[in-house]
């Protein structure tokens, strides 16, 4: 005869349960994670192994040679990169900001629902898409390719991953706190302002280092706007090259010399937006304020 389970049987039992149920959503959970970033480690792992061998001072301060000739470097497409991704930056994240901030704290009016669905759109635009856009819009009544045509799709590039986070990161700020400006009779612009925009920075800076991410490495786009150029050019009405392009040419070309240059310009490419995410953290940290 089975002998009866008692109240404290019962509970150890389901404890036990409980516990099993714990480790098997851990393990999930380790395991999902695990998934997600082996991609980005072994990628950063190939990079390396196959840039470093090229990654030579004079990668940043010569230009590419004649066809079929050894060495040189990138110097060109490292200027107009960080001018036309800062351009672009530049352009962009202050449109993107105000849309965001637009949709989150006059939702619920005509506008802000259409500015959410414009940026939902846009977002799922293809980039080589826009680049054509811009093509038409700046490049064919120009009559050249130039650094201001492909700043200009970088910047409608950015303006959805931002504005979508803002909206996101606004709508983490509390109720109350907006809440406690108004009962102190601060105007609205002011309480976005001076408020909630700062409570939200940190989240805020997050989209525009994703946005930067991804614009510098945007390649299609500058193929219909600046085109590439294999000398320094400052000049915004004049073609100029950029890290993702030369990537490309010299990634398709048939030298040797060509492919190791593009894993090196990939390398370079990979540290530039992992330094600006640095910076952009740290400088974040330093204003901050403090535990009282």
């Amino acid at each position: 005869m089975t002998p009866a389970l008692t109240g404290a049987d019962i509970r150890g039992r389901h404890l036990r349960r409980r516990q099993a149920r714990d480790r098997l959503m851990r393990a999930l959970l380790w395991c999902s994670a695990l998934a997600a970033v082996t991609p980005l480690l072994l990628l950063l792992m190939f990079v390396v192994r196959e840039g470093l061998p090229a990654f030579r001072p004079s990668l940043f301060t010569e230009v590419p040679r004649p066809l079929g000739e050894s060495g040189g470097g990138v110097k060109p497409a490292v200027v107009g990169s960080l001018i036309m991704v800062g351009l672009g930056t530049f352009i962009g994240v202050p449109i993107a900001i105000l849309a965001g901030v637009y949709a989150r704290e006059y939702a619920g009016s005509r506008l802000a629902t259409v500015i959410r669905f414009l940026i939902d759109v846009l977002a799922g635009v293809p980039s080589i898409t826009i680049g054509l856009f811009v093509y038409g819009l700046l490049v064919a009544p120009m009559h050249t390719f130039s650094g201001l045509a492909g700043a200009v799709a970088l910047a409608i590039l950015i303006v959805p991953t931002v504005a979508r986070v803002t909206d996101e990161m606004l709508a983490l700020v509390p109720r109350s706190v907006r809440e406690a400006a108004y009962a102190l009779g601060v105007p609205r612009w002011k309480t976005i302002a001076r408020v909630v925009l700062p409570s939200a920075k940190v989240g805020i800076a997050t989209g525009v280092v994703l946005g930067v991410a991804r614009i510098a490495g945007e390649t299609a786009p500058l193929l219909f706007t600046a085109l590439g150029n294999r000398t320094v050019s400052t000049s915004l009405v004049r073609p100029m090259d950029a890290l993702p392009l030369r990537i490309y040419v010299y990634a398709t070309g048939p030298y040797r010399s060509w492919h190791q240059q593009a894993w090196a310009a990939s390398l370079l490419l990979v540290l530039l937006v992992l330094g600006f995410s640095l910076i952009t953290r740290l400088l974040l940290r330093r204003r901050a304020p403090g535990p009282d």
